[in-house]
C-alpha cells in the first residue's frame, strides 16, 4: 500500500528531475557529440556566456522588474480584493470578466498596444515601462487570488479585535496579516512567476532593455550550452521564490 501511494509522487518527481538533469549536463558540456551518453569535454563556457555583460544585465533587469511588479501588484490588488471579497456583488461574473480581459489577448499584442502610449509618455525602454506593462498581466491573477483571503470570516475576526480594543495597526498586525499570510505568499509567488516569464510584452515594450526570456530564446538554436546555462539561471529565482512562499505558508499554518 505504501509503495502504491509513493508511485504517483515518484513518477511526477522523475518527470521533473530527468529533463532538468539533462539540462544540467548540457550546461557543463563544452563538447557533446552524439551518440555519446556523456560529454566529451566538460567546462564552464556556458556559464561564462550566461553571466556575460548582455545576459547578466538581462538577469538583473528581470529580477528588478519581477520584484517591483510583485510589490506593486500586491499593493494595488489588496484594497480591490478586500472590497470584492467583503461585498456581495450583483454581477460577479462581469467583474471577473473585466479582470480577465488582459489575459484573453496575446501578451505581444498587449505590449504593442502599450508601446503606442509609452512612446508618448517617454516610458518605452525603461524599467518603469516594463513594470507597468507586466502589471497589466499580473494584476488580474493577483486580485483573483487575493479574493480567497478576504471574506466574512476575516471581517468577523477583525470585529472581535476591534471590540477587544485593538487599534487599526494592531488588527492588521495581529489579526489580518496572520490570517491572509498563506494567500499573500501564494499570490506573491504567482505574481513574480508571471512577470519573470514574460516574453512578448517585454519584447514589445523594451526591445533595447531585454529581460532574461528575451535573451534566452536566440541561444536555443545558436548555442545549446549557453541556452542550458541561461535556463538554469532562469529557474533559480523561480525556485527561490517557491521556497520562500512555501515557508511563509507553513509558518502561518
Amino acid at each position: 500500500m505504501a509503495v502504491a501511494r509513493r508511485l504517483p509522487a515518484g513518477i511526477v518527481t522523475a518527470a521533473i528531475v530527468l529533463p532538468l538533469s539533462v539540462l544540467l549536463v548540457q550546461a557543463f558540456a563544452d563538447s557533446w557529440q552524439g551518440p555519446a551518453l556523456l560529454p566529451q569535454r566538460w567546462g564552464l563556457r556556458g556559464f561564462e556566456v550566461a553571466l556575460g555583460e548582455g545576459p547578466g544585465a538581462a538577469l538583473a533587469t528581470s529580477l528588478a522588474v519581477g520584484v517591483a511588479t510583485t510589490v506593486a501588484a500586491l499593493a494595488i490588488a489588496w484594497p480591490a480584493a478586500r472590497v470584492l471579497g467583503e461585498r456581495r456583488l450583483r454581477h460577479p461574473g462581469a467583474v471577473f470578466l473585466l479582470l480577465a480581459l488582459p489575459l484573453l489577448v496575446p501578451p505581444y499584442a498587449v505590449g504593442t498596444g502599450l508601446t503606442e502610449w509609452f512612446l508618448r509618455l517617454g516610458l518605452t525602454g525603461t524599467l518603469a515601462g516594463l513594470v507597468l506593462a507586466h502589471l497589466t498581466l499580473v494584476l488580474p491573477y493577483t486580485v483573483l487570488l487575493l479574493l480567497s483571503g478576504f471574506g466574512s470570516h476575516l471581517r468577523g475576526l477583525e470585529e472581535m479585535g476591534r471590540a477587544a480594543g485593538l487599534s487599526g495597526v494592531q488588527r492588521l498586525r495581529w489579526v489580518t496579516l496572520p490570517v491572509v499570510r498563506p494567500t499573500v505568499a501564494a499570490t506573491a509567488l504567482l505574481a513574480f512567476l508571471v512577470s519573470w516569464s514574460q516574453y512578448g510584452t517585454s519584447l514589445a515594450v523594451a526591445p533595447a532593455r531585454p529581460t532574461l526570456p528575451v535573451v534566452l530564446l536566440p541561444f536555443v538554436g545558436a548555442d545549446p550550452q549557453a541556452a542550458a546555462a541561461l535556463s538554469l539561471l532562469f529557474l533559480a529565482p523561480a525556485l527561490a521564490a517557491l521556497v520562500v512562499a512555501v515557508r511563509a505558508m507553513r509558518q502561518a499554518a
